[in-house]
């Protein structure tokens, strides 16, 4: 009867113990730290006109969680840490005599700051910074350079199956931002293809065209990467570019079908299209590729460096 009664308290106690450990094993998540391995600093103009002065490596913590989804794959992650730190170090020498190096918006990057990405991440703040912490931590002080100079790294969102020379866009010709393939945004950009539709009458408005029952396009050029160069509307030309920010178009690489009183416009892409497609780069990662190897696809011939 003692052995019945100690090995029934024995059997009622295992799920207690179980679960203890368990609970035990997972914890509280433990915080991955910032290392700082430079005196460098960065001055931030804020959106509400503020200068904030930041340390090099947690402006690069903060650009990377304000331009890339946190869900990316590691390698992702850190090919965008050395992409936004080479913009960055790029910015700083091309305003030393400014008052501040850039703004938080798409103007230069967005970035966040701890504030903000609490609020942005709520309970998986923890989780979420030190995924972002490990990239720029793994990648600590390293940018690209090419000649000697660092270099101006860009970057998009999704390509259309290419990238595009700096020249189509920006009007100059940077050796290392030439159109080279992206197959992989198809692979994991659910918006790689978009569609959408307006009135015809809403068409003309923002192109500054008087109305007509009939829409003529005439694609007039292409790029390398079949962006739209030059096109006519109803017989007057327009440039690619002028359309896309008229209309507010995700990519150059469009199509418009009028469909009675309204337009489907069909896309391809998200973004400009230089420099490095960060849906192409989360493809290549997942395609077995290093950050160091997805940088060297995307910045043609740069070579990979470290601050002293």
């Amino acid at each position: 009867m003692k052995r019945l009664l100690i090995l029934s308290v024995a059997i009622i106690s295992i799920p207690f113990f179980v679960v203890y450990y368990l609970d035990e094993s997972v914890g509280e998540l433990t915080e991955v730290k910032l290392n700082y391995l430079s005196n460098q600093m960065v001055r931030v103009m804020r959106e509400n006109g503020n200068i904030d002065v930041i340390p090099l490596e947690e402006y690069v913590v903060g650009v990377v969680a304000g331009e890339m989804p946190v869900s990316f794959e590691l390698e992702a992650l850190k090919a965008q840490s050395v992409a936004s730190r080479s913009y960055v170090l790029r910015r700083i020498l091309y305003n030393k005599d400014k008052e501040y190096d850039v703004v938080d918006t798409v103007s230069n990057q967005v970035y966040l700051d701890e504030d903000e990405l609490k609020n942005k991440w709520g309970d998986h703040y923890i989780e979420y910074i030190s995924r972002v912490r490990q990239a720029v931590n793994e990648t600590s002080m390293e940018y690209l350079e090419y000649d000697g100079e660092v270099i101006d790294a860009m970057f998009f969102s999704t390509s259309n199956g290419y990238t595009e020379d700096s020249k189509v866009v920006f009007s100059n010709d940077l050796p290392y931002l030439k159109s080279v393939e992206s197959c992989w945004d198809e692979e994991v950009a659910a918006t790689f293809s978009f569609s959408t539709s307006i009135s015809l009458q809403e068409f003309y408005e923002k192109l500054g065209l008087p109305y007509e029952n009939k829409l003529e396009v005439e694609v007039l050029e292409r790029s390398s990467s079949n962006r739209i160069v030059r096109l006519k509307i109803n017989g007057l030309e327009f440039s690619g570019r002028d359309v896309y920010n008229k209309l507010r178009l995700r990519s150059c690489d469009f199509e418009f079908v009028q469909v009675g009183s309204n337009v489907e416009i069909h896309t391809k892409g998200y973004g400009h299209g230089v420099g490095m497609s960060q849906y192409g780069a989360q493809g290549m990662a997942k395609n077995g590729y290093c950050y160091q190897e997805i940088l060297a696809h995307y910045y043609v011939d740069t070579v990979l460096k470290k601050l002293e």
